[in-house]
């Protein structure tokens, strides 16, 4: 059986760039029927941005629009609003990421299309809460690390490069688009039982946040005891009154680090990565592996409190280990032993490693024509009963003439609504 989960619920997309799109083609992976709507002529900003070749959309676009309609409509003209107001009739979900105001001066505010169509459900993607001093930011994701604790204790903790850091992950776009997801599929269960949709408003910031959690959690324990055993600030060095930034210690209380490995000189990415663990047991095994059984009797190792205070020995040590090992040899060797360790992997070496593509991790979709195939990473979890299919992504208004049909419209409304500029670019008139 392979039952898509999101199937017969229609998804009407007015959203752009990252954070909107990554929620709906979500949605549409897991069954859902996506129509994208697009600014006639241009489409979303995506399309033409980081393009590899000009006459082609950009990576940037295909890995966010898979498996969508594109419906071109401009839904500031009196066509476009009726054409958008039947969307919304027979929607689900309707969703959107405009600048605050901006649906509402539209006229496709929560409101009006609570109006419109009372079982569908709202989603909206916005930088901060409505009750943030900062609502009115024009939020990027940078702005949303930024003020949501991510860059402050991100980073290096001392030196020239001891500056807030933001993330290579995409904590304030991709992240809020899965945390938008989680809401409107909840809404969609609450609705089995009310019969009503309801308004799912998500801020970049409170997505940022929520995976900044252990940095309240530090913050709360550095309030009462003025110090934190897990970084390495941590005998020697000076606390403030806000958790500091922290290198790459692993963050809660087990003792991780990233070290260099063989041909780190020439390779930025010849590193691993290994854990000690508290428990005595644990640390035992870690020791024989390592193959420093002194530590097991050494009162400055061998308790989880100990080690806290001599860190830098520790590091040191390890450090000598890994130095003349690769990064996959240190991997095989203390991971039989149960040590947590992991290598850190280049972009290029996770996109190279053919394991990955199992129909979920990372997947090719055919795109055809110039572009021909191209990878992106699927839906991030498995379902016994479920795989997804990915398909390309639509052509600039590729879908348009369906969808009016599908709504009643006539190959004369159709031919009218490219004509008088509310689905194509409105062309000027011949001069004379």
């Amino acid at each position: 059986m392979n039952y898509a989960p999101l199937q017969g619920i229609k998804v009407v997309d007015f959203t752009s760039v990252q954070s909107g799109p990554s929620c709906t083609q979500l949605l549409a992976w897991l069954g859902a029927d996506v129509v994208k709507i697009e600014r006639p002529g241009t489409g979303d900003a995506t399309r033409d941005e980081l393009q590899f070749d000009p006459h082609e959309p950009s990576y940037y676009f295909l890995q966010l629009n898979s498996d969508k309609k594109s419906l071109t409509l401009d839904a500031a003209t009196p066509d476009g609003k009726e054409i958008l107001t039947k969307l919304i009739k027979e929607a689900d979900i309707f969703v959107e990421n405009l600048h605050p105001g901006a649906m509402d001066k539209l006229g496709f505010s929560w409101e009006e299309v609570h109006k419109i169509n009372p079982r569908c459900i709202y989603g909206t993607i916005k930088g901060f809460p409505l009750s943030s001093q900062y609502v009115n930011l024009k939020a990027y994701e940078p702005v949303a690390q930024v003020t949501a604790g991510a860059a402050s204790t991100t980073g290096w903790y001392e030196g020239e490069y001891n500056i807030p850091t933001q993330s290579g992950a995409a904590l304030g776009d991709s992240n809020t688009g899965m945390h938008l997801t989680i809401g409107l599929l909840a809404a969609l269960m609450q609705r089995e039982h009310t019969g009503e949709g309801v308004y799912v408003y998500q801020s970049m910031h409170n997505a940022c946040l929520n995976l900044c959690r252990i940095k309240t959690r530090d913050q709360l324990t550095l309030d009462r005891l003025g110090y934190l055993t897990q970084f390495p600030q941590y005998p020697n060095g000076k606390f403030g009154d806000f958790v500091p930034r922290s290198g790459n210690t692993e963050g809660s209380g087990v003792l991780g680090w990233t070290y260099k490995c063989k041909g780190w000189e020439t390779d930025p990415n010849a590193y691993v990565y290994v854990i000690l663990q508290r428990g005595a047991k644990d640390f035992e095994l870690a020791c024989k592996a390592l193959g420093f059984e002194d530590w097991l009797t050494n009162p400055d190792f061998n308790t989880a409190d100990a080690r806290d205070r001599h860190k830098e020995a520790i590091l040191a040590r390890i450090q000598q280990y890994c130095i003349d090992k690769t990064k996959f040899e240190v991997t095989e060797a203390l991971s039989k032993a149960g040590v947590p360790v992991g290598p850190v992997l280049s972009t290029k070496e996770i996109m190279d490693d053919q394991s990955l593509y199992d129909g979920n991790t990372l997947v090719k979709i055919n795109q055809g024509g110039n572009i021909g195939e191209f990878v992106t990473v699927g839906v991030p979890f498995t379902m016994s009963n479920f795989q997804p299919t990915y398909g390309p992504c639509p052509s600039l208004g590729g879908n348009t003439d369906e969808v009016l049909a599908d709504l009643g419209y006539t190959a004369e409304q159709i031919a009218s609504f490219k004509a008088n500029g509310t689905t194509a670019p409105k062309q000027a008139p011949a001069s004379k």
